[in-house]
């Protein structure tokens, strides 16, 4: 599934300005940028035009950041929406750690009341491994950001009572050194494929029951992030 950008309101935060559409390869491009220049951002390209285009969660906080972007494809029998978020990261400091827990108390509820309104599948930089075969060096990493108890408690609130299901997880339960999404800049990690599964699909019930097949490309780095791309079957 491709992710999108038609002119469009900012139906939530009129304070965050928009930029001109991006267009690639016949793809409309769709983005929330973040106020501060060069920081953070999240984008959508797709061939379909979406019925609404929502532009942050209506978070005080963090909408300025440029943290979500929910793509709705609406039709009169269904509402689905695609979502592009990035998390905050809390490894700069305690201070933007602090910002990350604050931020997952407030997404959580945001979820909750989308869950009970629509399908949708959310992508994104989540910033957490939620698992110990999800990242190489478990056992070093359980006091630093990413993997603290309380971030790995709110993904399985999040994948239990919260009712989303990770998508990956669905379709390679036991993957380990296969699963990483994420290498530090430092040492060798790349090379020796010392990694973090960090990006992630998150959908709801029966949307995740529709995905196919999930791949990793990692024929090319051209970032600290690998990108993950999962197959649906059904249509925008």
């Amino acid at each position: 599934m491709v992710f999108a950008r038609r002119p469009a309101k900012d139906w939530r935060h009129g304070s965050v300005k928009q930029r001109p559409i991006v267009f690639v390869a016949g793809l409309h491009g769709n983005f929330h940028y973040a106020q501060k220049k060069g920081y953070s951002g999240v984008g959508i390209y797709t061939r379909h035009e979406p019925s609404e285009v929502c532009i942050g969660f209506n978070s005080a906080e963090f909408d300025p950041e440029g943290r979500y972007l929910e793509l709705r494809f609406d039709t009169p029998s269904r509402k689905l929406s695609l979502i592009s978020a990035y998390f905050p990261s809390g490894s700069s400091g305690e201070d933007r750690q602090q910002a990350k827990f604050r931020f997952l108390a407030e997404f959580y509820p945001h979820l909750q009341v989308l869950r009970q309104q629509r399908e949708f599948i959310l992508c994104g930089d989540v910033n957490i491994a939620h698992q110990e075969i999800d990242l190489k060096n478990w056992k070093g990493n359980r006091k630093n950001s990413g993997f603290l108890p309380e971030e790995r408690a709110w993904m399985t609130r999040l994948l239990t009572e919260g009712g989303l299901v990770d998508v990956y997880r669905q379709l390679e339960p036991t993957a380990t050194d296969a699963c990483y999404t994420w290498w530090s800049n430092r040492g060798q990690a790349y090379a020796k494929n010392v990694g973090w599964r960090l990006d992630y699909q998150l959908a709801t019930p029966a949307l995740a029951q529709t995905a196919r097949s999930v791949d990793i490309y990692k024929g090319e780095k051209f970032s600290d992030h690998a990108p993950i791309t999962m197959a649906y079957d059904g249509s925008l």
